[in-house]
């Protein structure tokens, strides 16, 4: 029987301050999600500070990278990802870790730009992962079509679906892993079942083990 794991990810700074109090009322975290970059009105970057902060606390690193506002055809895929990989790797992060772009349900997005991105992020240190949801917007349809077109986007790429949202849970109480999954072959290791703890601000999420293996 595998064994999913429970973690966070915010938009906001990791301080010890935020740390504690997410393992005081939610539980300890196995890894935390944040944003590799600055985006006005969206998220904080992510800084070495914070990763030695979450290191020191047994915590594991889920890069997530959001600084783009559409997904359309291989070209901007390209840029996308080798912006993403330059940002992990001036943070430091270790080779062989999935980097989650942010794909907006109100996204315009294309399979090419799915396979741009599984394509060249793959050539990089780094994994490529899709946050990504399946019910509303076109990510789904997109992928199935990527997935249809080159087999390979199906074995690389890692996604991270945002439904159900059922609500948010402490560690110990967490629900069975049951994300909604696109109509095809894809490997949903990753789900974020509760959003936005109006105290915290965080949302709360369960991974698959071999994805966890994969964090930095």
């Amino acid at each position: 029987m595998v064994t999913y794991h429970w973690g966070v990810d915010s938009s906001q700074n990791v301080t010890q301050e935020l740390y504690n109090a997410v393992r005081q009322k939610y539980g300890k975290p196995d890894y935390w999600g944040r944003y590799l970059t600055r985006v006005e009105g969206a998220a904080e970057g992510l800084t070495k500070d914070e990763i030695q902060l979450l290191h020191h606390n047994g915590t594991k690193l889920m890069p997530i990278y959001n600084d783009f506002k559409r997904a359309i055809g291989e070209n901007h895929a390209k840029v996308v990802a080798m912006n993403a990989a330059y940002q992990a790797k001036r943070l430091g992060i270790s080779k062989g870790t999935p980097i989650f772009v942010n794909i907006d349900r109100s996204f315009e997005v294309d399979s090419t730009w799915i396979r741009g991105y599984v394509d060249y992020l793959y050539n990089t240190d780094y994994k490529p992962g899709f946050y990504y949801y399946p019910s509303e917007g076109k990510f789904s349809e997109a992928y199935c079509e990527a997935v249809d077109q080159d087999k390979k986007v199906a074995v690389q790429a890692i996604l991270w679906s945002a439904e159900p949202e059922i609500g948010l849970t402490k560690a110990k109480d967490a629900p069975p892993f049951k994300p909604v999954m696109p109509d095809c072959d894809a490997n949903v290791w990753a789900w974020q079942y509760g959003r936005d703890a109006e105290d915290l601000r965080v949302d709360t999420n369960l991974i698959d083990p071999r994805v966890l293996d994969m964090l930095y």
